[in-house]
């Protein structure tokens, strides 16, 4: 696909969310190398102050696109393939434990020099967003979690992780379908769009979803729950401004659970985004914007 027909499907996902952004642009793409792994990002450019993006497991940075295009005249937002998805390279070892994530996450903000960041995260890239406000709150203008916390429903993330473990299949079509039926809240159009930057061909001919599914073996989800339960003995080191968003459909994080997490913060709120499910910023872009933007004004950048 061109770039003609990428802006083309952009403009048909930005009009499904009732946005209407006076440029429509595509972001540049990059390549860093941080310690032995090498990342691929989405500069939207601005000289604004830094917003870093950080997508759920799965997923890659193209899903933080309509919420980066409406926010890049007044901020750098720059938004990463995290290790083991979209064109990021994949960990040899199946190293994808939050420590691990956390040491990409700061060789990325040092080599860019991004100065008092706000880091948003949505999933597991909130996970990795919380860790690295563990460590460098001080050195942060803000924190964005999106639909995550320490506390979260397994049956949840269970469905999800199965999701996410799709085996190869025929078609991009095949794929839609199946899209289709695990996120019925999504237009079918923005769903074809999203798997564009998250398909790829395989060696037999077949089509699979661009991430390591290694992630999604039992093992992984047993490390990822120690990884959580630790986090939570931490978050209160953390003293930056602190927005959780819970989409209000979303069986992943309950409002109890981001309520907690809200109240454990020095400088915690979480509010709700009707209309979305876990996958916030992709079913309800316009939602997540009305919530994030006061919040980044109160903050001061």
């Amino acid at each position: 696909m061109d770039r003609i027909e990428q802006l083309q499907m952009f403009r048909k996902a930005l009009e499904i969310a009732n946005l209407n952004p006076p440029v429509v642009t595509l972001p540049e793409d990059g390549q860093i190398i941080v310690g032995s792994i090498r990342l691929h990002y989405l500069d939207w450019g601005g000289g604004g102050p830094p917003l870093l993006f950080l997508h759920g497991g799965g997923l890659n940075a193209h899903t933080w696109d309509v919420v980066c295009l409406m926010l890049r005249e007044r901020y750098h937002c720059i938004a990463v393939d995290q290790r083991g998805h979209g064109d990021s390279e994949w960990s040899p070892t199946a190293d994808y434990a939050v420590e691990t994530q956390l040491a990409d996450v700061e060789g990325f903000v040092e080599q860019f020099q991004l100065r008092d960041p706000v880091l948003i995260g949505q999933s597991m890239g909130g996970l990795n967003s919380i860790a690295y406000a563990v460590r460098h709150s001080g050195e942060m203008r803000g924190l964005v979690v999106v639909d995550v916390g320490p506390e979260i429903n397994p049956a949840g993330t269970q469905r999800i992780r199965e999701f996410a473990s799709t085996p190869e299949l025929d078609s991009p079509e095949a794929f839609l379908e199946r899209a289709v039926k695990f996120n019925p809240l999504r237009d079918p159009a923005v769903l074809k769009r999203s798997l564009y930057y998250n398909l790829r061909t395989t060696p037999s001919g077949k089509w699979g979803l661009k991430h390591d599914q290694r992630r999604g073996s039992e093992e992984y989800a047993s490390i990822a729950t120690a990884q959580r339960e630790r986090l939570a003995s931490q978050i209160s080191n953390i003293r930056c401004p602190t927005l959780i968003v819970r989409g209000a459909l979303s069986d992943v994080l309950t409002d109890e659970a981001a309520d907690k997490f809200a109240r454990s913060l020095s400088k915690g709120r979480w509010t709700r985004v009707e209309g979305a499910g876990h996958n916030v910023q992709g079913d309800n872009p316009g939602g997540l914007l009305e919530v994030l933007m006061p919040f980044l004004r109160e903050i001061g950048v």
